[in-house]
């Protein structure tokens, strides 16, 4: 691999740092949630005359993108059920679901239609989500499906009991999904 040299720079002054975390219209305890520091060390760096290390390159990005902790905040919960499709350690898409009203809401935190719960669709229907669920879980049709369910603890075959079970886990895939109540 070449040489690369990047646009970022290696320090910042903390007054600079300070800047843009106020443009950001955040607190330092806000700003070190996002950053995943403590609130003492954005206080230290916004002191220091050359602060440095990834938070320079993070403030950078942030400049340049000040819309990205917007982007990133999750949504107030809009129903009674609330998923998280992950795909390894990242968050891709968080559903809620108001499931009396049969109403899904989602948010995408990725652009790549592969790695969202419901690829290109941004506007889910009731049976889009009933749909995705099963995909999720073993078929309704497996040979032996009543072992499976005792197995897992579950009388009946109900995708979204599999799924709090298995997590949504697919032998084939890096997926998963959390369900909070």
């Amino acid at each position: 691999m070449k040489n690369e040299e990047y646009v970022f720079p290696q320090y910042m002054p903390g007054e600079e740092l300070k800047e843009i975390r106020k443009s950001l219209s955040m607190t330092q305890k806000q700003f070190a949630l996002f950053t995943g520091v403590s609130t003492p060390t954005i206080e230290r760096l916004e002191r220091q005359d050359k602060a440095s290390g990834p938070i320079v390159i993070l403030a950078e990005i942030l400049r340049r993108n000040r819309g990205l902790p917007d982007k990133m905040t999750l949504p107030e919960k809009s129903g009674n059920i609330r998923l998280k499709y992950s795909y390894k350690s990242m968050l891709c898409t968080v559903i809620d679901v108001n499931v009396p009203q049969r109403k899904v809401q989602i948010k995408n935190y990725i652009d790549n239609p592969m790695f969202r719960a419901f690829g290109v669709n941004t506007e889910p229907t009731y049976e889009d989500y009933e749909a995705f669920l099963e995909s999720r879980c073993f078929p309704r049709e497996r040979d032996k499906i009543k072992l499976e369910l005792d197995r897992l603890g579950i009388p009946f075959y109900e995708p979204l009991l599999i799924i709090e079970k298995t997590k949504g886990r697919m032998s084939e895939d890096d997926f998963s999904i959390t369900i909070e109540r």
